[in-house]
């Protein structure tokens, strides 16, 4: 008897489309649904180096709920690398100009550090409201359970 074992790679790869309302839903626990189902952990043939994940679709990425003071508290940081030009922002803040990256941020973070996070977050698509522009490809309802 022959065994071996299947490894997967963008060639033998059927990436799925999921739908996610974050309507109301709390940003570490869908953060992290969202990253696995990105790098393709939920799947039987998951491998850690190759890039076999499927595509996710937030919608409402804007009313998304933090607990207890992250509101006032959590801070995005960047910098431009020149001097003296470091930008800091609470989460209102950046719920107010940008509230795509709160969702952003939390995913990305939950990625692997390397040449795979570009890739695996091109596949993640955030919709301000609840209009889905991608429901040709028969997104099915993520179960965040």
């Amino acid at each position: 008897m022959k065994k071996t074992t299947l490894l997967q790679n963008v060639k033998n790869t059927d990436r799925k489309w999921w739908v996610v309302d974050a309507n109301e839903k709390n940003l570490g626990r869908l953060a992290v649904k969202i990253a696995d189902t990105l790098r393709g952990k939920n799947r039987p043939d998951f491998t850690p180096h190759s890039d076999g994940g499927d595509y996710v679709v937030v919608l409402n990425a804007e009313k998304i709920k933090v607990e207890g003071k992250k509101e006032t508290d959590k801070l995005y940081i960047r910098h431009s690398r020149y001097l003296g030009n470091l930008k800091v922002q609470t989460l209102s803040e950046v719920r107010t100009k940008k509230p795509i990256r709160i969702l952003q941020d939390a995913v990305s973070g939950m990625l692997p550090k390397n040449k795979l996070r570009a890739k695996q977050l091109k596949r993640l698509i955030l919709i301000l409201g609840d209009k889905n522009p991608h429901e040709a490809q028969k997104c099915v309802p993520l179960n965040l359970n």
